[in-house]
């Protein structure tokens, strides 16, 4: 049975209940610095030149935008947010945030890495998801390779059968376990590949249970049909599909590129075809809710409302173990909390690593935060409100 709830986004208390008020002035600040376009542009040359010629100044990032956005360095690091997001009935879903390596080593400790977060998982019900990259455990160019269907060189074979491996062993490890593993979605010129190893998985592991999930970026004009076209096969295969919902996160890339390289771009053509797109996905998944199991990633809050409402309209309840609503760490305070707060599942992506490894992710968060309108004022405004309820200097 469901159990209606009054939702409000507005609820600062609810939203910042987890936030000391030092977590909040400098948040407050955070904000205010990355409201301004000029420092996040001329912010992350300097500061990959001063941590190159070691400068002293990895503390000043670790204390501040690193503070905000990531857990620490390792999992152990990630103790204190773990337990404060689940003290406001939020779980964590730990994402070992190294990226852009081309070393067989490192994509070894990399799968380790993640297995370590799934056996983390495993004895520990506030993170109850996990997720990975492809390219975290693989090279970039070897999966635009398989994607373009060219042929591949002996040692190339022979590099794939070890990614292969890798994502295997992952997958394996969180079906012994029991622990959803995510993959996430990345460029396009490579998500065939990582759509066809995800399918894969599923096959093996969704048998009965949701273990594997692909994720699906609704702001590329063709993944509403991914989806179905998915479901579908799942369907005529025996498992249950596995998907996350997001917009998406590489627009200006992809769009540059299908220009310079003379393709039609797969990006849909404006903002509103993405909003029905996403909402339509929420649509589709809720209306299969027994053979779909989705995450839906979204800091957008009219997808969060009717989402809700879908649960609702469909009597399914908030609780279901099919349904996930998810946001980032160190943003859209206001969705998370006041969802969890209505009993909603919910769980925050919790980055960690080591500060160089991590710094291209904490820079596109600055720069995705500049680009999206009025997102970065609706997040200070809410912080400010907050601030002031509390009667806080700044």
């Amino acid at each position: 049975m469901t159990e209606k709830n009054n939702l409000s986004f507005e609820n600062t208390e609810i939203a910042f209940r987890h936030s000391s008020n030092s977590d909040l002035k400098r948040a407050y600040w955070l904000f205010k610095v990355i409201n301004v376009n000029f420092l996040v542009k001329i912010g992350p040359p300097i500061t990959n030149f001063a941590i190159n010629i070691g400068l002293p100044i990895k503390g000043l990032i670790k204390a501040t935008i690193f503070k905000h956005f990531c857990g620490g360095e390792t999992i152990a690091e990630c103790d204190k947010t773990i337990k404060n997001l689940y003290n406001g009935g939020v779980g964590t879903i730990l994402d070992y945030s190294i990226e852009g390596e081309d070393d067989e080593h490192v994509f070894d400790n990399t799968r380790d890495e993640i297995i370590r977060t799934i056996e983390r998982a495993a004895v520990d019900k506030s993170v109850p998801i996990t997720v990975f990259k492809v390219t975290g455990v693989a090279r970039f160019s070897l999966l635009e390779k398989l994607d373009e269907k060219a042929q591949l060189s002996i040692l190339e074979q022979e590099e794939w059968e070890k990614v292969q491996s890798r994502v295997l062993a992952i997958c394996t490890a969180a079906h012994a376990k029991g622990i959803p593993v995510m993959i996430d979605a990345e460029e396009s010129w490579i998500q065939k590949t990582i759509d066809m190893l995800a399918l894969d998985m599923m096959h093996l592991y969704n048998t009965e249970k949701a273990i594997v999930y692909n994720t699906y970026q609704l702001y590329r004009h063709d993944k509403l049909q991914s989806l179905k076209n998915d479901h579908e096969v799942a369907a005529t295969g025996g498992f249950i599909l596995g998907a996350k919902l997001v917009r998406g996160a590489y627009m200006e890339k992809e769009r540059k590129r299908a220009e310079e390289k003379g393709y039609q771009s797969p990006i849909q053509p404006d903002k509103q075809s993405s909003d029905r797109d996403y909402d339509l996905s929420l649509d589709y998944c809720t209306d299969h809710i027994a053979q779909i199991a989705f995450v839906a990633g979204t800091h957008n809050e009219e997808s969060c409302r009717k989402l809700a409402e879908l649960l609702d309209k469909k009597t399914i309840d908030h609780n279901n173990p099919h349904v996930y609503f998810s946001q980032l760490l160190g943003m859209s305070d206001n969705l998370s909390f006041n969802l969890a707060n209505a009993k909603y599942n919910v769980a925050k992506y919790v980055p960690y690593g080591p500060i160089k490894a991590v710094l291209p992710y904490l820079f596109r968060r600055a720069q995705e935060n500049t680009a999206i309108a009025g997102q970065m004022s609706r997040e200070l405004g809410l912080i400010t409100k907050e601030v002031k309820r509390r009667k806080l200097s700044k």
